[in-house]
């Protein structure tokens, strides 16, 4: 994660022409741009609920949320305003589920609770969300008006909603992959009409080895877990928008763990019993000690990278601050396109909040100094990293923005600090899981930082876009515990288990537990953060990439590559037919707005399917065939790499960024 090449305030910021004018009275703000976006924020929030679970990952609501927005208000001759509006209410649903589902599990992985608590992870998810998105506010003229930072995705936003007022929508690519991905999800999911088997596993014996070590013949054993990628259009989806850059990185930390270090730890162990189910002791070794050393990596990644990022974001805070506290500011800005939240109600906002989440933390610890102490922990890193947060989106985009990485630091602070009052036992752990989930929902939310670069590309008032995204956090923090609800009680094994993996949540249980419990394996995380160590030093490509690639299964990393190289294949392709600059660009947006949809028609089905396994309604299924699993890979690549080069002449937009 090269960050450091990008400045944030390098030469003077670029003049923004806006695609409405300052002085404009069309309509933005209307109740029925907010509803669709309400309600458009609930489903893509459940189906990144069920992505994110299941692959560690969720997918930009940005460019889906744009193209239905420019569908629906066509329906209403609504104006582009409100399209804007709809949009950056739906993506709260995307952006707070990220920061619910990589922390809020944990609970439940490490025992605190039985099942989702439903208040508490409520409240988790309306503090942070709020946060995230008050913070956001405090630094938008930073982040957004004052900066160079290139903003890939807004851009494309940006020129997809232009695109939409001159007749085309794109949207019969995101339905069509949306219909596509559903019915390739209920024919293999176990639930459905499976006839379709995702993945095949295997495990290949490697011949004994004699090593004498000081005198004495020890005989040792070994051999290395085998298995296919995923036949899952949606994380060949992923791979394909992240692109084969990042699906590569991610990809190279899968094949370290599982073909290096867990057959290595394995073989160095020499106690299983080889005539036993090897795959299941190969698939523990990673869980209980190849993780803990991704767990290191992660931790001084994200430490590289909040380094990295020092000099720009403290001057950009302190400026941002500055501006704010202007007294003439009605004068110096008067039109709408500069008008924000007023700091005075953005500081009783953070106090308002924190409250309810204090006296949680005060129900866990039942100690009222420590309480306060961690809740201002809370505050102080949920803004430094909302402010990182907001820096990388700018950068990468929000698909690629490793806020699961960046709120380890809080989760470790808290839990020194738990340790430091003589907190122990589940109340202590449950505390600094407390921490994390904050923190977590804040950077998801504080990804709307892009939402509002687009308003300002299309002529947004930041104010009303402001007060749409808290109401939007509001209404749909009391929303999306129930499809995590649905989905823990409607998948054989629940979140954390073999389905819904869950990956980081477990990581933060780990921490959480071994901390606080004083269990922590640390010669594992010490090892894991010298690898980092050293990849930093030969200057590798994102560390914090490469540790998450090792925390996953190798079958979700493996099918994230195979979507990377469906992207390169497609560049490739279109390099040799010497496509132009534009037709570049618009196959670009309808690849993504194609991968996009096959996310999202996979995801919302397999919510539904854990519905109705809920309900008991029974269905009827067949044995799956790994063959016609085999099937779906050249399908999602003829879908990805020359549907979106069909009448070249066709377009959605006209620039990707």
């Amino acid at each position: 994660m090269e960050t450091q090449s990008v400045a944030m305030n390098s030469n003077t910021p670029k003049k923004i022409i806006p695609f409405v004018p300052a002085d404009s009275t069309i309509n933005e703000f209307t109740l029925r741009a907010f509803l669709y976006g309400i309600i458009l924020a609930a489903l893509l929030g459940a189906a990144n609920a069920y992505i994110g679970l299941k692959a560690g990952t969720t997918i930009s609501a940005g460019f889906p949320a744009a193209v239905i927005a420019i569908a629906l208000m066509r329906i209403h001759k609504g104006t582009v305003l409100e399209e804007n509006l709809l949009r950056t209410t739906a993506t709260v649903g995307e952006s707070l589920v990220a920061g619910a589902i990589f922390t809020i599990p944990a609970f439940l992985i490490s025992g605190i609770w039985q099942e989702l608590d439903y208040v508490q992870s409520t409240i988790f998810m309306l503090v942070g969300g709020t946060l995230g998105v008050l913070f956001v506010i405090i630094l938008r003229r930073t982040l957004v008006e004052e900066s160079n930072l290139p903003y890939p995705e807004a851009i494309a936003c940006a020129e997809i909603t232009k695109a939409g007022q001159k007749g085309t929508t794109g949207a019969s690519y995101v339905f069509g992959a949306m219909g596509l991905g559903a019915a390739l999800e209920f024919l293999k999911n176990s639930r459905g009409y499976q006839i379709i088997t995702d993945v095949t596993t295997g495990f290949l014996r490697l011949p004994n080895s004699s090593i004498s070590i000081d005198g004495k013949e020890s005989v040792y054993q070994s051999g290395v877990y085998l298995s296919t990628p995923v036949a899952s259009p949606a994380l060949m989806s992923v791979g394909y928008i992240i692109g084969p850059r990042l699906a590569a990185i991610a990809w190279a930390g899968g094949a370290f763990a599982w073909l290096c270090l867990v057959p290595m730890a394995v073989f160095l162990n020499g106690r299983f019993d080889w005539t036993g189910d090897m795959e299941g002791i190969f698939d523990d070794v990673w869980r209980r000690q190849i993780r803990l050393i991704a767990i290191g990596a992660m931790f001084v990644g994200a430490l590289h990278t909040l380094w990295g990022l020092r000099g720009p974001l403290v001057d950009g805070i302190v400026r941002a601050f500055k501006e704010q506290m202007k007294k003439k500011e009605a004068i110096e800005h008067p039109n709408r396109l500069q008008k924000d939240i007023p700091l005075g109600f953005i500081l009783a906002g953070i106090l308002l909040v924190s409250i309810p989440v204090g006296v949680i933390y005060f129900y866990f610890t039942q100690n009222l100094v420590a309480s306060i102490v961690i809740a201002i922990v809370m505050i102080a890193t949920g803004f430094l990293f909302s402010a990182v947060t907001g820096y990388l989106v700018g950068i990468m985009g929000n698909t690629n923005n490793p806020i699961s990485g960046l709120t380890l630091p809080s989760l470790i602070i808290a839990a020194l600090l738990i340790v430091m009052f003589g907190l122990t036992g589940q109340g202590g752990v449950a505390a600094a899981l407390g921490v994390a989930a904050v923190v977590c929902c804040a950077l998801g939310t504080a990804g709307l930082v892009q939402d509002l670069k687009v308003g300002q590309l299309l002529g947004g008032t930041p104010w009303k876009m402001e007060v749409s995204n808290i109401m939007s956090v509001i209404i749909t923090a009391f929303v999306l515990t129930i499809p995590m609800i649905i989905l823990h009680k409607g998948t054989p094994g629940g979140i954390g288990g073999d389905l819904l993996s869950a990956p980081q949540a477990g990581l933060m249980a780990t921490l959480a537990q071994g901390i606080v419990g004083g269990k922590m394996a640390w010669p594992l995380l010490i090892f894991g953060a010298g690898f980092a160590l050293g990849l930093i030093l030969i200057k590798s490509p994102s560390p914090t990439f490469i540790a998450v690639g090792m925390y996953l299964p190798f079958e979700t990393t493996s099918a994230i590559f195979v979507g990377g190289l469906i992207k390169w294949g497609f560049d490739k392709i279109r390099e040799k037919r010497k496509f132009t600059q534009d037709e570049i660009d618009k196959t670009e947006n309808k690849g993504i707005l194609l991968a996009s949809g096959l996310v999202a028609g996979e995801a919302m089905t397999g919510v539904l399917l854990a519905a109705l396994y809920l309900a008991n309604v029974s269905l009827p299924s067949t044995a799956g065939s790994p063959w016609l699993g085999f099937l779906l890979f050249p399908l999602v690549c003829a879908i990805l790499i020359f549907m979106p080069m069909r009448k070249r002449s066709e377009g959605i937009g006209s620039r990707l960024g």
